[in-house]
């Protein structure tokens, strides 16, 4: 009788053991070489994952995520080609890593440019369109319908892109004036507007939810 209870007592401790471990935050990484990491790092602590600011290769070891912020698109390409992270990211990409990409991390993420040649990361078949919408002092506000989403979502455009086109495996989520700002495929969204900067955390929770699988 004592070996017996022994033993289902080792099973209840592994049980628990095995649930706290399920029950551990997942790590979500935020490319943390420009742009608007610390709004994106805050908004994941406030769902309950835990933030991990990629710098280097090896910050993408063990991530169930990955976002590629807003920023300077051919300054943070530079810096991903010279750190070794532009083959990094790709290599998680492909091996199923999910990747959201606003803003300058749309631009990045896109097949090709109208613009001037820039590092990117081919991760969607897209073309797009740099500063889109003008420069800085053309920023502006728009509610968005977003497919998937009840309510419309504020998007906040900051010298923001635009896919020109798309091509098979997009699926167009929001538009500006037949204009692309948001889009996704397999284990990947973009969006052309900064989620970040507004107090609406449902782009990133469907990332969570809906790409990551959390």
């Amino acid at each position: 009788m004592v070996g017996s209870g022994a033993e289902n007592g080792e099973r209840r401790v592994t049980a628990r053991r095995s649930d706290r471990e399920d029950e551990s935050p997942k790590r979500i990484g935020v490319l943390a070489l420009q742009g608007d990491v610390r709004e994106h790092v805050e908004i994941l602590k406030k769902l309950g994952v835990e933030p991990v600011e990629v710098r280097t290769i090896e910050d993408l070891d063990r991530l169930a995520g990955l976002i590629v912020p807003g920023g300077e698109s051919t300054t943070i390409g530079k810096i991903m080609v010279e750190s070794g992270l532009l083959d990094g990211v790709r290599s998680f990409f492909y091996k199923g890593g999910p990747v959201w990409g606003t803003c300058a991390g749309m631009v990045l993420a896109a097949s090709a440019t109208t613009g001037p040649r820039q590092p990117l990361l081919g991760l969607m078949n897209a073309l797009v369109e740099r500063n889109g919408f003008g420069r800085q002092v053309h920023s502006f506000e728009k509610e968005l319908e977003i497919e998937g989403f009840e309510e419309p979502f504020v998007g906040v455009f900051i010298r923001a892109p635009f896919f020109e086109d798309v091509g098979p495996g997009v699926e167009v989520m929001g538009e500006v004036d037949g204009r692309v700002v948001a889009a996704k495929g397999e284990n990947i969204l973009v969006t052309a507007f900064h989620p970040e900067l507004t107090d609406d955390k449902r782009f990133h929770e469907y990332f969570l939810r809906e790409v990551c699988g959390i």
